[in-house]
């Protein structure tokens, strides 16, 4: 299943309001465009279609709304990638990041030296997450907190004087990230192709991914133990003395919004205790309020030993990524001597204090508290009610703000669309050409939006992603 972007047709042109107007340079559309394809190569695309057909050009954001150059207000239904927890333009952040700009932009916690918004925002993050958590690594993004994880295992593992322990089982499908390390413990076939020089000693099992890939008469229980089975298989095959770590995350984000069924994590946290092998959450996107709970790991019932973290970190307003160590792996990393890692920004103290302001607002506000009793709930039935029996829609999966919508041919048969990727893609379409961000996976459409989205306003994702599979079917020929 394809992470890969397809760029889109661009609505035509409104007039700019003076608002939006007044938010931006004084430069067309059609001159950012120019500008864009000539210097900017993007992320995740196909340069030389989307040069063609232009990129769109967001100018300001508010809330759960943005506005590009040609004055479209858009609601954001993926919190930009995943991360925008506490809603565009939260002036806390803004301010905290200008005051710690003054008093001190930048120093490194090399040399034995600190700053207070990286000791406060360390002891929040323990206050936060699961008793055992207690110490972080920081970094700037997912992608580096993975390539972390890495070193922490290896190094983990060799103050424990087992130095043959070196392989990492993660999943297909899975994503960890896009540097050569977290490419390579991601599952996705297509960016392996591109990626020659792979790390070594890293593995993959099955995704449980019941609607895609469940044969026969199996329940979704019996399938997703059955995935987890292949865990214990796979660590047989390779000899226990020689893996590490299991890695993955609790539900798969880019690859489709998949949750598995109660009984897969159990039983894979059960195999990694059985062989003595550190189970690694990736939460890049399920951390910090996403299923409802702080951590989704809380919400699936597992307690991994290491935990990947970013994105609502921060809630993408400056980069930032950490990595928690439970007590046991902190411990053993701190009495044995140097940790050779390290990043020029890692604990950077701007990043550290919008970090910390924003963390006090998910706190302070309630936020995560809301999204489990009120508005995940709400979002959820929403998305169900509306789209039950729908001639095109085969499951929808998720908790909290999170949701995957399955494309499908024949729901009821679980039958796949054969150009799923396409169908997925027409309609990603339809939802941007009605101002709706919602993201398509192969043929998984995928909404996550800020958390502070009231009921209103998910009112207007779910009519405006209604619309758009409607259209969608309709194009198709089924009704």
């Amino acid at each position: 299943m394809s992470y890969r972007t397809e760029e889109v047709a661009y609505v035509q042109p409104a007039q700019p309001s003076a608002s939006v107007q007044a938010a931006q340079p004084q430069r067309s559309t059609a001159e950012y465009r120019a500008l864009d394809a000539a210097h900017h190569i993007h992320p995740f695309s196909d340069m030389g279609s989307l040069n063609r057909s232009g990129s769109r050009v967001i100018v300001k954001a508010q809330g759960v709304y943005l506005w590009d150059s040609e004055d479209n207000k858009i609601i954001d239904g993926m919190a930009g990638l995943w991360c925008v927890n506490v809603g565009y333009g939260r002036k806390e952040l803004a301010d905290a990041a200008y005051r710690q700009m003054q008093e001190l932009p930048f120093y490194n916690t090399f040399f034995k030296t600190t700053h207070p918004p990286v000791i406060e925002l360390s002891a929040l993050l323990a206050e936060l997450a699961p008793e055992p958590f207690n110490h972080f690594f920081y970094c700037n993004s997912g992608s580096e907190g993975n390539d972390t994880v890495l070193r922490i295992v290896h190094q983990y593992w060799a103050t424990q004087g087992k130095h043959s322990k070196k392989f990492v089982i993660s999943r297909k499908n899975g994503y960890h990230g896009s540097t050569i390390a977290g490419g390579t413990l991601g599952g996705m076939g297509y960016m392996h192709e591109q990626m020659p020089s792979k790390v070594e000693n890293i593995v993959h099992i099955d995704q449980p991914y019941f609607f895609g890939e469940a044969e026969g008469n199996l329940t979704p229980e019996e399938f997703a133990l059955a995935r987890a089975q292949q865990l214990e298989a796979k660590i047989l095959e390779i000899g226990a003395d020689n893996v590490a770590a299991f890695i993955g995350e609790p539900f798969q984000g880019a690859g489709g919004v998949i949750f598995p069924a109660s009984t897969y994590w159990p039983e894979i946290q059960r195999i990694c205790r059985k062989y003595d092998i550190l189970l690694v959450a990736d939460e890049v996107i399920g951390g910090f309020g996403r299923t409802g709970e702080w951590f989704a790991h809380q919400h699936f019932g597992f307690e991994p030993d290491l935990i990947t973290l970013a994105k609502g970190l921060t809630s993408g307003y400056v980069p930032m990524g950490a990595v928690g160590l439970h007590d046991r792996v902190a411990k053993a990393i701190i009495e044995n001597g140097d940790f050779n890692h390290g990043l020029t920004y890692s604990g950077h103290p701007v990043a550290a204090a919008v970090a910390l302001a924003n963390l006090k607002l998910l706190r302070d506000e309630k936020i995560v508290e809301r999204v489990k009793t009120d508005t995940g709930p709400y979002f959820q039935k929403k998305l169900r009610d509306t789209f039950a029996n729908h001639p095109i829609i085969g499951e929808i999966s998720g908790a909290g703000l999170v949701a995957g919508l399955q494309l499908a041919e024949d729901p009821k048969a679980r039958k796949r669309f054969a150009n799923g990727g396409e169908v997925g893609t027409i309609c990603r379409d339809f939802c941007f050409n009605g101002n709706l961000i919602m993201r398509a996976t192969g043929d998984r459409m995928l909404l996550s939006p800020p958390l502070v989205i009231n009921k209103l306003e998910i009112d207007e994702i779910v009519s405006k992603a209604k619309k758009a599979v409607d259209a969608t079917a309709q194009q198709l020929g089924i009704s």
